[in-house]
């Protein structure tokens, strides 16, 4: 039996959860969050050091067999790479990463509230709108880039699927 270990990246609102939840109900994956390892609890949020947060995906994929590793870190993603046979980039256009930012449920691994969830909307939107020009690893361009170096089984889905 092959195993399955998948990075899924894109922007903010692009549906990497929710294709990661609907992978791991399939497929019976560990599903691993990157946004759940990557921040510190300071405010404002700030990174971790980059090697905390690889022991804690190293962690993850020594545990699990099969999994899906989700998140919009391309530095991150790039060390779990290492270790997926699989990789889906979720390229969709701004505009429906917009509109599904504002119709996502709450996400109480994020948010202590859905009014906290909704008191960072108008962030997120300037931030989900910023992709295509900002050059950090967030970015399109680094996302791109990730996927052009990915040297197997890869997709790039660029609408909604149902």
């Amino acid at each position: 039996m092959s195993s399955h270990r998948y990075i899924i990246f894109g922007n903010s609102g692009s549906g990497k959860s929710t294709l990661a939840r609907k992978l791991k109900q399939q497929l019976d994956l560990a599903h691993l969050d990157l946004d759940t390892l990557a921040w510190l609890p300071t405010n404002p949020p700030s990174r971790k050091p980059l090697e905390e947060s690889e022991q804690a995906i190293d962690a993850f994929i020594n545990t699990h067999k099969n999994w899906v590793i989700e998140g919009c870190y391309s530095d991150l993603l790039a060390y779990a790479a290492e270790y997926a046979n699989q990789a889906i980039f979720m390229n969709l256009p701004v505009s429906l990463c917009q509109s599904n930012a504002r119709n996502r449920p709450w996400e109480p691994h994020k948010y202590e509230s859905k009014a906290a969830q909704d008191a960072n909307l108008d962030m997120l939107l300037n931030w989900i709108a910023d992709y295509p020009n900002r050059d950090d690893e967030f970015s399109l361009q680094a996302h791109l880039s990730l996927y052009n170096r990915f040297p197997h089984s890869k997709q790039m889905i660029t609408n909604n699927e149902n």
